[in-house]
């Protein structure tokens, strides 16, 4: 086994500190993923479609009244409240979406596939390029891995330091990686190819294609659709209505991918080579508390068995979490009490964004460490504002 550790006590802390009490996250786990299986409720793996359609309907709803109300009184006390509620809302109809994809809304393949390109394409995701079908399939079945892994991917040592400074401080400077998804879409992370909208992008297979095609198409539709509405209505109400909504959820989706995968008190191991496994990468994802949102968002929050099985339905993650506890042990990391608003996860995702850069290019399991111009250019910035 080999193992890179950042070890600049000024910046990023002694090697020590990768360890939690004594307990090192990078050791291999005591238990198999048949065990985890086995804790969890025989009612946690069942689908219902009328109870996932019925969470559709709620939210659709809820998006059309917000949006009928903030039309009608049209002011400019209320329009940022509504943003920020529509924003949020666009952000649960994505996971609606997300569990489609996964085949977690039921048993039924076409209704998954009908609903997940409804859902999706109305807030600008495609379907089967990005979501939840194919790329994000990627990500799962590769959590955790340098190399492999899709989603919020560390990147080497050296391809970082090959960065342009203007492209490292835009991609570590918050705000701004919290709007980065659209850009993803296009032209996905640095040192990886591919566009989510390209059926001949080397994402995905020759036999994906067709299905890449429908995804383009449907996402193309919804386009059309609001350059339309924008001479109809005015662009500057779809901009109002539609436009700033989807900025919020684009940042919800960031903020909240991120978090699932950084910003833990104590660095979490990513893996190379033999040293990676399904469930070794798996038990790195991070499960958070939203507040309120909690419910709102489909208990999304409830990341680690999410990764771990991601057939069981959004609605029975909060159950077999509860049950898988005791079969992951200190494995699982009990996510911080939020009040109802989960301010507290904003300190967590700055810090991460200020400390964890890139990896080390040598080693089979390796922890985040830090460019020390950039850490301290973010911690001058900060005292500044």
């Amino acid at each position: 086994m080999v193992v890179a550790m950042d070890q600049r006590t000024n910046v990023n802390g002694d090697a020590g500190a990768q360890k939690e009490e004594g307990f090192d996250p990078s050791a291999q786990p005591p238990f198999k993923i048949g065990d985890i299986r086995a804790a969890i409720p025989k009612h946690c793996w069942v689908k219902s479609p009328l109870r996932s359609m019925s969470y559709v309907a709620r939210d659709i709803c809820a998006v059309a009244a917000l949006a009928i109300a903030a039309v009608y009184f049209d002011s400019w006390f209320l329009w940022p409240l509504y943003w920020v509620a529509q924003g949020t809302l666009f952000w649960a109809i994505f996971v609606l979406g997300h569990d489609c994809g996964h085949g977690s809304f039921s048993d039924i393949p076409l209704l998954n596939s009908v609903v997940g390109h409804i859902l999706h394409s109305f807030i600008l995701v495609p379907y089967h390029g990005c979501c939840r079908r194919i790329s994000h399939r990627t990500h799962h079945q590769n959590h955790g891995h340098v190399e492999n892994d899709e989603s919020w991917v560390p990147l080497p040592e050296k391809l970082y330091k090959n960065l342009p400074h203007s492209t490292r401080m835009l991609r570590y400077t918050v705000p701004l990686p919290m709007l980065a998804y659209p850009i993803y879409l296009w032209y996905r992370s640095p040192g990886k190819e591919g566009s989510h909208f390209n059926p001949y992008s080397g994402l995905f297979a020759p036999s994906e294609r067709k299905l890449i095609a429908t995804s383009t198409t449907c996402w193309s539709i919804m386009l059309a659709i609001l350059i339309c509405l924008s001479f109809l209505v005015g662009p500057v109400t779809v901009l109002k209505v539609y436009g700033v909504p989807y900025i919020i959820f684009v940042m919800w989706l960031d903020a909240v991918t991120y978090l699932h995968h950084h910003g833990h008190d104590e660095k979490l191991p990513w893996y190379r080579g033999k040293e990676w496994s399904y469930l070794r990468g798996g038990l790195t994802t991070i499960d958070r508390d939203y507040g309120i949102f909690n419910n709102i968002h489909h208990d999304i929050g409830t990341h680690v068995i999410h990764h771990l099985f991601p057939q069981i339905p959004h609605y029975h993650l909060v159950d077999a979490t509860k049950a898988a506890k005791h079969a992951l042990g200190r494995y699982y990391r009990e996510p911080k009490t939020s009040g109802a608003i989960p301010i507290h996860l904003v300190e967590s995702l700055v810090a991460s964004i200020k400390k964890d850069h890139y990896v080390s290019d040598t080693g089979d399991i390796v922890f985040y460490e830090t460019d020390p111009d950039l850490y301290v250019y973010a911690s001058v910035k900060s005292k500044i504002n």
